[in-house]
């Protein structure tokens, strides 16, 4: 059994170790619940299911971030799993933006299991980038992190997709 001291925070910007050195500040997270159809023939955490989440939430980040719905996956790096979850068990997602390039962003992607407080992996980068309405990356114009969520592009109910 694991003692308090122990475990690893729950993956907050309030709670992690020197939270205000960028290297650790999360600037993104959501949470996710294990049910039975997310597990493998393990019955533990299909990677699949969890490298689909991280995306997945990236790609929102990343719009957000950008100001544009058009953002797509350029590039994830290695993925290194060092533990798992079970069917229950609560993960959450930390994304933090690490770079902004002139059409793109770069992000480092944390995942905790809750229940265990162990960490499942990590991706040290992921790549989006933004693309105008023929699939051309584009400027985005920005060179820092928002927490507000005007850059998001608001359309009218009555605009074509």
């Amino acid at each position: 059994m694991t003692t308090p001291d122990a475990r690893q925070p729950e993956l907050r910007p309030d709670n992690l170790p020197d939270a205000n050195h960028p290297e650790h500040e999360v600037t993104f997270h959501t949470r996710r619940w294990v049910r039975p159809e997310d597990l493998n023939a393990n019955g533990t955490l299909f990677g699949g299911s969890l490298l689909r989440w991280i995306d997945e939430e990236a790609a929102i980040y990343a719009m957000i971030q950008l100001g544009n719905t058009r953002a797509v996956t350029k590039f994830i790096s290695e993925i290194n799993f060092v533990s798992s979850a079970r069917q229950g068990d609560m993960i959450e997602v930390g994304i933090r933006a690490t770079e902004f390039g002139r059409t793109s962003i770069t992000m480092r992607a944390e995942v905790r299991n809750m229940v265990t407080q162990q960490r499942i992996l990590t991706i040290d980068k992921i790549v989006f980038v933004g693309l105008d309405e023929h699939g051309k990356p584009v400027p985005h114009g920005f060179d820092g992190i928002t927490y507000d969520r005007d850059r998001f592009p608001v359309r009218s109910a009555d605009e074509e997709f």
